[in-house]
């Protein structure tokens, strides 16, 4: 582990997991996780805000951009200048949404080594002297719940949380496009792929980590996905404003 990385991101987050677990009722390691979760998510929330609107403002346009690919699809460069224009005009960038996951990328992976190297043995020694560090953590949640060996109830639970997070991100097929056509456009059926294969991964990735990070896993894709709803919900009153304007 690179020193940086430990100092900027594992040691925070492992001594921010640290004081939860003093400081929750009767030290329990489950609630203390779920705080994180919540912690890390509201750090994190300008990002993954702009990150959604990019993929809603994607989504939206989609059925054109199919019509493009279909107008154009003998002429890649006519296709390309076209797309930009269409980019250009809906102030869309679709690279835009990338940065932002990029960027949480060593925020992820931190608290991965933290759940797996970071709550036993000599990793407590990295506790801030100001923190009270525990002799040992007790992974037992709530009398029943064991966080520290793979549960196959949480990667179950991480995996719903993900279909239904990228459910909400499929692009709805239109009924007849305008060559009269009724398939589907590639990027509809590789969506639809990703629907389903995306929330089997996360099954069978979880059922091979420590229970605590499919918690972990399960929460924050959960909060992400009530987040889009907020977001999806935010835009279409600002379009549905703007058409009303335009009408006028």
């Amino acid at each position: 582990m690179s020193y940086i990385f430990q100092v900027i991101f594992y040691q925070p987050i492992l001594n921010l997991l640290v004081w939860l677990y003093n400081i929750v009722p009767g030290h329990d390691l489950g609630v203390a996780i779920v705080l994180l979760t919540v912690i890390i998510k509201l750090v994190l929330l300008p990002l993954s805000r702009q990150a959604i609107k990019s993929q809603k403002s994607l989504q939206d346009i989609q059925p054109k951009i199919d019509e493009l690919k279909k107008k154009y699809s003998n002429q890649k460069e006519e296709m390309g200048r076209a797309m930009l224009e269409l980019y250009k005009e809906n102030k869309v960038n679709p690279f835009s949404s990338c940065l932002p996951l990029l960027v949480q990328l060593p925020f992820l992976w931190a608290v991965f080594k933290v759940f797996r190297d970071g709550l036993a043995g000599n990793s407590l020694n990295l506790v801030y002297s100001f923190i009270s560090r525990p002799e040992s953590i007790n992974s037992l949640s709530m009398g029943f719940l064991e966080l520290s060996k793979p549960n196959i109830y949480l990667a179950i639970l991480a995996g719903l949380a993900q279909f239904w997070q990228a459910k909400m991100m499929i692009t709805k097929k239109p009924a007849i496009t305008s060559l009269g056509s009724k398939d589907e456009s590639m990027t509809a059926i590789m969506n639809k792929q990703m629907l389903y294969f995306m929330p089997i991964l996360t099954v069978f990735i979880g059922i091979t980590l420590p229970g605590g990070l499919s918690l972990y896993w399960f929460i924050t894709t959960l909060l992400t996905a009530l987040q889009q709803i907020y977001v999806f919900k935010e835009k279409d009153r600002k379009n549905n404003i703007v058409e009303g304007e335009v009408v006028k």
